[in-house]
């Protein structure tokens, strides 16, 4: 089963360029939308990937960023 989205208060630049788009791709304007939304889906979002990057093992680190930084600056 499928359901309709309206969206409304398209400015007019974004309509047109939406119309350019999907005539350069050969397709109907909904299918265009359709595909950019299911493609936008497809990412995760802002939130999912910061959850994802907090779940992630805190590397162990032998020495400080300071120090590394200390350490190649008395080299030059």
């Amino acid at each position: 089963m499928t359901t309709m989205i309206q969206i409304r208060n398209v400015p007019e630049s974004v309509h047109r360029r939406l119309k350019a788009r999907a005539a350069m791709e050969g397709v109907s304007m909904s299918l265009y939308v359709l595909r950019e939304i299911e493609r936008a889906l497809a990412r995760p979002s802002r939130q999912e990937l910061l959850r994802a990057i907090r779940q992630q093992p805190q590397p162990a680190l032998g020495r400080s960023p300071a120090e590394v930084l200390r350490e190649e600056r008395g080299r030059r």
